[in-house]
């Protein structure tokens, strides 16, 4: 009876939105020039985020990804994600979901109307920077477990 009770009390709880969720977290493994590194990033509560998890959940995405304004790395998605786009400034480490067909991972600054998918954990801008070198990249997006 207690086990019952205490199910209930879970659900009543979750429903009146006193969980605490547990966040999304994800792997990126950047291969490029300088070498193979392995980050981590939560992502953002929206839509868009949810989407993205969902997609990760049929499996790793591998995009390759070029420089642009030497401020990013972006690349093709393969398939589109719902926009939440607003403008925003974005900072070293914003996942951005750009048109929503674009990802694009931020080493400095920028501002313009994205979908902030998530950001990296605890890496600063050098050492993002450092990470996603010059030239390309491959960045593999998948669920962390």
């Amino acid at each position: 009876m207690r086990a019952l009770a205490a199910i209930f009390c879970a659900i009543l709880f979750a429903q009146m939105g006193f969980a605490k969720e547990v966040p999304m977290k994800i792997k990126i493994s950047i291969t490029s020039e300088s070498g193979s590194h392995e980050l981590t990033a939560t992502l953002s509560d929206n839509s868009s985020a949810e989407a993205f998890y969902k997609l990760l959940q049929s499996g790793a995405v591998a995009v390759k990804m070029r420089d642009y304004g030497s401020f990013e790395k972006v690349g093709p998605l393969p398939k589109t994600l719902p926009r939440n786009d607003k403008q925003i400034a974005t900072s070293a480490g914003d996942i951005i979901l750009y048109q929503g067909n674009q990802i694009t991972i931020y080493y400095d600054k920028n501002s313009w109307n994205f979908t902030r998918l998530g950001k990296v954990d605890g890496l600063s801008q050098s050492e993002l920077k450092s990470i996603l070198g010059k030239g390309d990249v491959t960045a593999t997006f998948e669920i962390l477990n």
